[in-house]
């Protein structure tokens, strides 16, 4: 082989190392999460001394506050925290303070009397603002070995000029229509953002891989996403075959998601995800709460009939439990076949979760029995198909809705339409759009309260700050530590058939959190 091909090989190589950042120890990750967060290996906050306000907890001032997420440790003000990369703190040629001072190079030995001593190699006096930390051996070795590999632990995604985000959306399929609108929409975002310097001076680029027809098709995509494309974190991703595991890897990666999952039925708890939509579940109990308190139900039958899917099946389970818990009677779950007509007869209230399609057959098939009960369901799920339900079940219809459009602000609304016509994009999936856009607003907010020196660490502390965000196209949004879902609520509007007409009567309100 000739020269210039090995050098070649080496050299590509050696870009495919650096490009994969690669797993840290046991030990690293614990002096990673010590050096980030001020916490201990044992899962409590160190202590540190600082000057006269004697001792503090570390998670108030951990080490990255002042050296920054990299170690460079950027000028603030009057204090100039100093690099704390390896190669710079070891090197031979020994340092210099900003006030003139020299040093040797550090040790393990040295560096540890730093930390908890404030003195330098040369036994100087580091600066007052430097807290002195209290740490086991155990926790000072895990410090050591972490900034050993801190200027190779990058943060995958996200580079000095761009930020890479990545999503999993169906190009063809039964959800295919739906992927194309939301992938119109996040490109569309994008593109927005970009054309307005970007976020930090980053630019956006975004890469969207189609999660195929199952569950191992889907896996396979998302770990291309991760392990391949790195990217920062997922934005509105639509793949209903991926279950709970999904969080689950979601937590390995340590990879923050935007995104309305549980739209779909299934919820996704997880630190790492945050949701801008109510999901499924919410929306049935929103409608629930407004039916027990403004129609007279309770005492049923009452019948939640589903398709038997994954999703469906846990939203329409976790309704019945919510249901018998709130003075319902008669509650019965019924799955059905949407390709077929077995809809069962005889109940006073339905709640439908499927299809579209399969919502006005159920109509049609109540008409011809002489029943009209109440007709309960999620406008995201039935929205498409609702003005082919029989106009006896005028006013008997009654669907939930994250945003109405009084939710919606002159700049939201102007926001909107301009995407949708540089897009091409009618009002089709209106939910999705918003909720895909509404993704993109928190993605750049949590972005931007991240700073410059940006983490996903950081985004997921800034998304957990965000109380009574503003889309201008839904109502305000809030989350917090123990709260991924920005809404938790919905509007319940009835439909005049006859008229086409829409009648808001119950606006939005959160519902309780659950037990």
């Amino acid at each position: 082989m000739n020269t210039a091909l090995v050098l070649g090989l080496l050299l590509f190589g050696g870009i495919v190392l650096t490009a994969q950042a690669l797993p840290l120890s046991l030990s690293e990750s614990a002096g990673k999460r010590l050096y980030h967060e001020g916490v201990s290996a044992s899962g409590e906050p160190v202590m540190v001394r600082v000057g006269a306000a004697g001792m503090l907890p570390a998670t108030r001032l951990p080490c990255a506050g002042c050296h920054g997420e990299d170690g460079l440790g950027r000028v603030e003000g009057e204090v100039r925290p100093p690099d704390l990369r390896w190669s710079r703190l070891a090197s031979s040629h020994g340092q210099q303070h900003v006030n003139g001072r020299s040093y040797p190079a550090y040790s393990e030995s040295t560096l540890a009397r730093a930390v908890q001593e404030g003195r330098d190699p040369g036994n100087n006096r580091l600066d007052s603002t430097m807290p002195r930390f209290v740490l086991s051996m155990t926790d000072q070795r895990n410090l050591t070995a972490y900034l050993k590999h801190l200027a190779e632990d990058r943060v995958p995604g996200l580079a000095p000029d761009s930020l890479h985000l990545g999503t999993l959306l169906p190009g063809s399929g039964p959800l295919g229509e739906e992927g194309v609108t939301v992938a119109a929409v996040l490109n569309g975002c994008v593109a927005r953002i970009n054309e307005a310097g970007g976020i930090h001076g980053r630019q956006l680029r975004l890469t969207i891989l189609d999660p195929g027809v199952d569950r191992a098709s889907a896996e396979k995509a998302l770990d291309r996403l991760i392990d391949e494309e790195q990217v920062f974190a997922l934005i509105a991703p639509l793949a209903p075959a991926l279950d709970v595991n999904f969080a689950v890897r979601l937590e390995q990666a340590g990879i923050p998601l935007i995104g309305p999952l549980s739209l779909q039925g299934t919820p996704h708890a997880s630190p790492q995800i945050f949701e801008p939509l109510p999901g499924l579940r919410e929306q049935l109990i929103a409608l629930a709460d407004y039916a027990s308190a403004s129609l007279r139900v309770l005492q049923g039958p009452t019948l939640i009939a589903y398709p038997d899917e994954p999703g469906q099946r846990l939203a329409a389970q976790e309704l019945g439990k919510y249901l018998q818990g709130h003075a319902w009677q008669k509650v019965r779950l019924q799955a059905y076949d949407p390709a077929g007509d077995d809809f069962p007869l005889g109940s006073r209230s339905v709640f439908y979760l499927g299809s579209s399609s399969g919502f006005s057959r159920l109509a049609e098939r109540l008409q011809t029995a002489g029943q009209v009960p109440y007709l309960f369901a999620a406008s995201n799920q039935v929205a498409g198909n609702l003005m082919q339900v029989p106009s006896g079940f005028s006013r008997r219809v009654f669907l939930a809705f994250p945003f109405v459009p009084s939710d919606w602000t002159l700049a939201g609304r102007l926001a909107l339409t301009q995407l949708r016509e540089h897009q091409g994009l009618g009002g089709q999936h209106a939910v999705l759009q918003v909720g895909a856009f509404s993704s993109m607003m928190l993605l750049s907010e949590g972005m931007k309260q991240a700073g410059r020196d940006a983490s996903r660490e950081k985004l997921v502390r800034a998304l957990e700050g965000l109380h009574d965000f503003d889309t201008g196209l839904t109502p305000l949004m809030s989350f917090g530590p123990g709260r991924r879902l920005g809404l938790s609520g919905a509007h319940i509007v009835t439909v005049d058939l006859p008229d086409q007409r829409f009648y808001l009567v119950a606006p939005y309100k959160p519902i309780a959190a659950k037990p």
